[in-house]
């Protein structure tokens, strides 16, 4: 709300900017204010057409659906020679939505390919390389590894970790735990994260994971006391919380070290669903996996390999809640989260679309509204262009039937 008020201070002094217009819209769509945030992207389009962000964030509200104008406006932008990159990565995404809604897959998957190699070319990301290092993390953090840290950590039970990949429903299982009356919603966290690169900088350390086994029984303590701490400006009061950064899966042995009794909760999707929604999602930052298909069906193939070792070497700590599990029986999905969560059952958490919060992610709209299975069998449209994915997706698939 305060951010609207600056915009709008912004807006009397320049009131066709369109880079604060979109920003605007942003704030509105997080608030929940999408009629408004449409207007506010619209508004940004008619002072500046070639503006590819607004016609992205028209088509990240998910429920908006453009006109045939709008189709022939983009078009013509897109084949503007004097386009800059990341307009013409925006309406490639943005056109590529369009299609999609118009049922023209083979146009659609077209323009979601243009997208994902613009930004693949712009990116440094080695699938080889994350391989290697979530390799080393489950050759380290073995049942003996922890079995000799007994006792380490914070022992604050607060944090409630909801993990994966993106695209996996995380937003969903986040806006129904955080109906409840004892969890505070707030974002995805990255302090987390941020431990680990520290860590990896380390002086004399061998990197990370190889960092964590030099990690003292009072270090441990002080990394759990300040996420507590630092984290504390993102809550309202109750006495859970939600982090919601989709990557800590790859730190949950750092998690179990600092904060041994927070929650810890898997949100898993069809891998061909979850693979190729996160392809056709252009990502603010920090999911460069996502742009080749076969680099994001390794990463699925990783991150499996790694949660089966987390289940091994820490039987019962992580629950694993599938997407498909929540849109086919929702009240015993509900009842499994708060189980785990230690929590007694609350109705609300069956009418999470009523829960009034800023949700920050592509989903905002979608979990605003009921349950609805739509996006379930969407990759199917796309299949005949999805070899690379299954090819790198492996034995994966075979715990998935299609």
């Amino acid at each position: 709300e305060e951010a609207l008020l600056n915009f709008d201070a912004v807006l009397a002094q320049v009131p066709e900017d369109p880079v604060t217009l979109t920003s605007k819209g942003h704030a509105l769509k997080t608030c929940g204010r999408a009629e408004e945030a449409i207007t506010a992207y619209r508004t940004a389009l008619v002072s500046q057409p070639r503006h590819g962000e607004a016609w992205y964030s028209l088509a990240n509200l998910k429920t908006y659906r453009f006109d045939a104008r709008e189709l022939q406006r983009m078009r013509e932008r897109e084949q503007d020679p004097n386009l800059n990159l990341t307009d013409r990565v925006y309406l490639a995404f943005a056109l590529g939505k369009a299609y999609e809604d118009l049922e023209d897959f083979e146009t659609a998957f077209a323009a979601y390919a243009r997208g994902n190699a613009l930004k693949k070319a712009q990116s440094r990301y080695d699938a080889e390389h994350m391989h290697e290092e979530l390799a080393a993390t489950r050759t380290l953090c073995d049942a003996a590894f922890f079995e000799a840290r007994r006792g380490y950590g914070h022992g604050a039970p607060d944090p409630i970790f909801v993990l994966g990949l993106p695209r996996a429903g995380s937003t969903l299982l986040e806006q129904i735990l955080s109906s409840h009356s004892a969890i505070d919603g707030t974002l995805e966290l990255p302090n987390i994260l941020s431990l680990s690169q520290r860590l990896r900088r380390r002086t004399g350390s061998s990197g990370y994971p190889g960092a964590l086994e030099s990690l003292t029984l009072e270090e441990c303590v002080e990394f759990g006391q300040a996420f507590i701490e630092d984290t504390r400006i993102h809550r309202a009061g109750a006495p859970l919380f939600i982090d919601k950064m989709p990557n800590n899966f790859r730190h949950i042995g750092l998690i179990q070290l600092i904060l041994p009794n927070a929650k810890i909760i898997d949100a898993r999707r069809h891998p061909m669903a979850c693979c190729f929604s996160a392809f056709k999602q252009l990502f603010a930052e920090g999911q460069e996996f996502s742009y080749d298909l076969s680099d994001v069906g390794r990463y699925y193939r990783d991150y499996v390999a790694l949660m089966d070792h987390w289940d091994a070497v820490l039987p019962g700590r992580v629950l694993r809640v599938m997407h498909e599990d929540v849109v086919e029986d929702l009240e015993t999905q509900v009842r499994r989260l708060l189980d785990h969560c230690g929590l007694p059952f609350e109705d609300a958490c069956l009418r999470y679309w009523e829960t009034a919060r800023a949700v920050r992610t592509p989903s905002s709209e979608q979990v605003r509204r009921p349950i609805f299975r739509e996006s379930v069998e969407q990759w199917r449209s796309f299949e005949r262009w999805l070899a690379p994915l299954k090819t790198a997706l492996g034995p994966v698939l075979e715990r998935y039937p299609l």
